[in-house]
């Protein structure tokens, strides 16, 4: 079992700045990728941005530019640098972790953007 805490959550106003963190228990199995996911009200759950084992990352088309994802192996921590934030940002922000064991969530920390 894998425990995520995700942190750095909290109200900024539009074309501020945030940086998520998620820090992960160790993992009994290698650790295939982690990702960001959010949700806002009435919405689905989407993919913000992934990194690989490898170091590769991927984004949403919603965020490129303004978003980035890494990731610190030793602290087995990964982070979500997020900036140019508009309203349309506005969610909870959730960890995931991917091993052979499964899947393995945060609790989510909200992000809000308003003025």
């Amino acid at each position: 079992q894998v425990q995520l805490v995700e942190s750095g959550g909290g109200l900024v106003q539009p074309g501020g700045s945030l940086r998520l963190s998620c820090a992960a228990s160790r993992s009994r199995f290698n650790i295939i990728a982690m990702d960001w996911y959010r949700q806002a009200p009435g919405k689905q759950r989407e993919l913000v941005a992934t990194i690989t084992s490898s170091g590769s990352t991927n984004y949403a088309d919603s965020v490129k530019g303004r978003f980035a994802i890494s990731r610190d192996n030793a602290k087995n921590t990964v982070y979500l640098q997020m900036t140019s934030l508009t309203p349309d940002d506005t969610a909870v922000y959730y960890c995931r972790l991917w091993n052979a064991g499964g899947n393995y969530w945060g609790q989510g920390t909200q992000v809000t953007v308003s003025s």
